[in-house]
C-alpha cells in the first residue's frame, strides 16, 4: 500500500512499530491550476457570437501577419477584403467559414416534424458540394485554388496568399497559405526523478459497457494493493490522475423522464444516483493515496456549452473530504511540477471529425497546435458561451502535453514544430470500451497505455 509523504507528525512514526508489509512513499509534487481562464465569472446569453469570431481575428491577426511575412517576405502585399485590386498577388488575413450543404440546421428539424422533407441520419456532414469562404470585418469572398476544402474547418485564422482574377471576380484563387507560427515554449524542466501522470476518460458509469471490475483492478494498481514490489515502487511515483470526462454514460441521463408528468415519476430514483455514488466509492479509494482531478464531459451532469464548469463537490461526498480530489473545468490547463498539461474531454476533437474529412485523433490536436486553436468550430458547431471580450480557447502557452478523452483508440506521437518546440500529443481512449487508461513519464516524456483485462470461466455442469 502506498502512504503520502508528509511531514506531520514524523516522530510519532518513528517511535511506532512498523508495520511488516512493505509501505511506499508517494512524493508530493509541485502544481498548479492554469484553468483560470475557463472559469465564467459572470453568465450573460444575451450577447451576440459575433463577438467571439471577431475577438479571436483581432488577437490572432498581428501572429499571422508575422508569420505571413516571414514565409513570402517582409515586403509582401497585405490587404483587406475591401481592399483587394484585380489581378494583383497579395496576402488576405481572416476568419475560414465552411459552407456545407449537409449541416444540421433548424429549418430541417421543423421539416422533419411536419413530414416536409426527412433527412436522413447522420454521422459526417461533409460532402462534394462544401465551400471555403474567408471573412474579415467587412464581408467575405469565396476562396478556391491551393487550399483543401475537406480538411478545413471553420473558424480557423488563416492567411491566403493569391490574387483575385479580372475575369472571375468575387473569387480569390489561393496560391499558398500559413497559420500563425506556434507561440514560444518554455523550456521542459529536468526532473531527477521519474515523475507519472494518469490520464483516464470515459469510464460510463452506469451503461451496459460499464467495466466495473477492471475498473477497481486500476485502482488497486494506483493504490498499491496489486502487484510485485518492483510494480507498486513504480506506481508509488504517480503524482496526479486525470479523468478527462464522461465518467456517467449516457443512458443515465432519462430525457424521457421530463415529458411524463410528475405523478408517473415523483417516486422513480434518476438512473444517475446509484452511478454517482459508484464513482463517489471509486474517487473515494483513489483520493486516499494520490491526487485526482475530475473533467466535465459530454454525458456529465455539467453545462452542455464549452467551457465546462467543474462539477459540484456535493455530488461526491465522500471523496470531497479528502483535499486530493478536485473538480476542474473542461478544457484543463494545469502544470506539474513545471510540464505544462493542456487538454480536453473530446468535444472538439469530435466535431471537427464530424464536419470534415480528418478522422486521425492525432493529427487534429497536430492541426490545433498550427491553427493556434483548442476549439476552432465552436461556436458554428460546437457549443460554446458567448464571450464578449476574450477567447479562452486560443492556444498562447505551448503546453508541453496535449491531450484529447473519450477517443476511440490509444495513440500518442511527439509533435516537432519548426521552432523547435516539441508536444507530446496523447488521443486517451474511452476506458469502457477498451480498459485503457495512459500513463507519461514526466521526466523523459515516454507515454505508454495501461490494460487491465479481466476473464471469467464458468465451471462446466456437472
Amino acid at each position: 500500500m502506498f502512504e503520502r509523504k508528509g511531514n506531520d507528525h514524523s516522530d510519532d512514526l518513528l517511535s511506532k512499530p512498523q508495520p511488516t508489509h512493505a509501505t511506499c512513499e508517494r512524493q508530493s509534487v509541485n502544481f498548479t491550476d492554469c484553468s483560470e481562464r475557463f472559469l465564467l465569472k459572470d453568465k450573460s446569453f444575451t450577447r451576440q457570437y459575433a463577438h467571439l469570431y471577431a475577438e479571436r481575428l483581432w488577437a490572432v491577426r498581428p501572429e499571422v501577419e508575422v508569420a505571413a511575412k516571414k514565409k513570402w517576405g517582409k515586403d509582401v502585399c497585405i490587404r483587406k477584403l475591401h481592399e483587394l485590386k484585380s489581378d494583383e498577388t497579395c496576402v488576405v488575413i481572416g476568419t475560414l467559414f465552411k459552407h456545407m450543404e449537409l449541416k444540421p440546421s433548424i429549418l430541417q428539424e421543423i421539416s422533419e416534424e411536419h413530414n416536409l422533407m426527412p433527412q436522413p441520419v447522420r454521422t459526417k456532414f461533409v460532402a462534394d458540394s462544401d465551400k471555403l469562404y474567408l471573412e474579415d470585418e467587412l464581408q467575405r469572398i469565396i476562396l478556391v485554388g491551393d487550399l483543401d476544402v475537406q480538411t478545413a474547418v471553420t473558424g480557423v485564422i488563416v492567411a491566403v496568399y493569391g490574387k483575385e482574377p479580372e475575369d472571375d471576380r468575387g473569387k480569390f484563387h489561393v496560391e499558398d497559405y500559413c497559420f500563425r507560427m506556434l507561440k514560444e515554449q518554455v523550456p521542459r524542466p529536468v526532473l531527477e526523478n521519474d515523475k507519472y501522470l494518469i490520464l483516464i476518460s470515459g469510464l460510463e458509469i452506469g451503461s451496459k459497457e460499464e467495466q466495473i471490475f477492471t475498473l477497481q483492478l486500476f485502482v488497486d494498481m494506483v493504490t498499491g494493493m496489486l502487484g510485485n514490489s518492483p510494480e507498486q515502487s513504480r506506481c508509488s511515483e504517480i503524482s496526479r490522475i486525470v479523468v478527462a470526462g464522461n465518467s456517467l454514460s449516457s443512458s443515465t441521463q432519462d430525457r424521457d423522464s421530463l415529458q411524463k408528468a410528475k405523478y408517473l415519476s415523483k417516486k422513480t430514483a434518476a438512473g444517475s444516483v446509484d452511478a454517482v455514488k459508484t464513482l463517489d466509492d471509486v474517487f473515494t479509494q483513489l483520493a486516499s493515496s494520490v491526487d485526482i482531478d475530475l473533467m466535465p464531459g459530454e454525458f456529465d451532469p455539467a453545462n452542455y456549452t464549452l467551457p465546462q464548469q467543474p462539477l459540484h463537490k456535493c455530488m461526491f461526498p465522500q471523496a470531497s473530504r479528502y483535499p486530493t480530489f478536485q473538480t476542474v473545468t473542461n478544457p484543463y490547463d494545469l502544470s506539474i511540477e513545471g510540464v505544462r498539461i493542456l487538454g480536453t474531454s473530446g468535444q472538439p476533437v469530435q466535431d471537427i471529425i464530424r464536419y470534415s474529412t480528418n478522422e486521425d485523433s492525432l493529427d487534429i490536436l497536430q492541426k490545433s497546435l498550427e491553427w493556434g486553436h483548442l476549439a476552432p468550430t465552436a461556436p458554428d458547431t460546437l457549443g460554446c458561451y458567448p464571450f464578449y471580450k476574450e477567447d479562452p480557447f486560443i492556444i498562447d502557452d505551448c503546453p508541453h502535453i496535449l491531450f484529447a478523452g473519450n477517443m476511440t483508440k490509444y495513440d500518442s506521437k511527439i509533435f516537432k514544430d519548426p521552432g523547435g518546440q516539441e508536444v507530446l500529443l496523447v488521443s486517451v481512449p474511452k476506458f469502457c470500451h477498451t480498459t485503457t487508461a495512459v500513463m507519461i513519464n514526466l521526466r523523459t516524456q515516454e507515454c505508454h497505455p495501461m490494460q487491465f483485462s479481466a476473464s471469467f470461466t464458468p465451471e462446466p455442469n456437472r
